[in-house]
């Protein structure tokens, strides 16, 4: 699961468009692996192809990040060094 939070107010809405069930705005996730932050990804507003073509960029709207590769190192992480797996665990594991 991918979770994020944009901020309402940089949406370019000339770039809003209507569709049978409502009105839509196209996004872009951006991996964003080197960040700071714990973020994955960066959410960034599509504008089109000829807008892009142009040299315009799309406002960037907020962050995301992927849990499911989030839970693995947050598990490591919060074990201690010194942990060690109980005689009955699986040993075939490199870890």
């Amino acid at each position: 699961m991918i979770k994020g939070k944009i901020d309402v107010t940089k949406i370019d809405k000339s770039a809003l468009f209507k569709g049978k069930k409502g009105t839509y705005l196209d996004i872009a996730l951006i991996e964003t692996p080197n960040s700071k932050y714990s973020d994955t990804h960066m959410i960034v507003q599509d504008i089109g192809k000829e807008r892009r073509d142009a040299g315009e960029k799309g406002p960037i709207l907020g962050n995301a990040r992927d849990w499911a590769k989030q839970a693995e190192p947050d598990i490591v992480r919060d074990r201690p060094a010194s942990a060690e797996l109980p005689d009955d665990e699986d040993s075939s594991f490199p870890f």
